[in-house]
């Protein structure tokens, strides 16, 4: 099978895009970071090497204009896979149809409870039990996307908002990479 093509989009540090990227070097894995876009010309995970086109879309730019220039760019890589890895902007609806399919997405609840931002201070607000993280495909409508697969840790008594999001982004970094083996299988 020859390599299907991957585009990253990452906002900061890119510790997602670095987990799918090492599952993707490997030798069993049919897939290939071709390129990572950011809107944050000061992403961390901008400085992550590798044989990739980096990619920087003025985020200041109106959202059509924006839009725009993400679609020619990803028109012209033609990925078979778009994952949004920490890219903290909400794609146009037009985007998401272009791409149908094509687009997953990394949430770090267990998914369809809190959507949205401030996750994990609102599980811990709400006294779960549990949490964890859940990989699906992006829609129109906000985390409510077809869900790939998921990963549910317990919530530890005295658990902060700081110790609760490094334990899910620990997960996040091991399910990501399988979700995308499920895709191209």
């Amino acid at each position: 099978m020859k390599n299907l093509k991957v585009v990253v989009l990452i906002s900061g540090k890119g510790s997602n895009f670095k987990a799918i990227l090492n599952k993707c070097n490997k030798k069993n894995v049919p897939a290939k970071v071709v390129a990572v876009i950011s809107n944050n010309p000061r992403a961390s995970g901008l400085k992550i090497n590798g044989n990739f086109e980096k990619i920087v879309i003025d985020n200041n730019l109106n959202k059509k204009k924006f839009e725009s220039q993400l679609h020619a760019h990803l028109k012209r890589l033609r990925p078979n896979l778009i994952c949004l890895a920490g890219f903290m902007k909400i794609l146009n609806p037009f985007i998401i149809r272009k791409w149908k399919n094509k687009i997953i997405n990394v949430h770090p609840s267990l998914l369809p409870s809190f959507k949205g931002l401030n996750t994990h201070k609102r599980v811990l607000k709400n006294k779960e039990k549990y949490t964890g993280c859940t990989v699906h495909y992006v829609t129109p409508k906000l985390d409510s996307g077809k869900i790939i697969l998921k990963k549910k840790i317990l919530v530890k008594k005295n658990e902060t908002e700081y110790s609760l999001k490094k334990r899910v982004l620990l997960q996040e970094h091991k399910l990501y990479p399988k979700a995308i083996r499920l895709v191209f299988k």
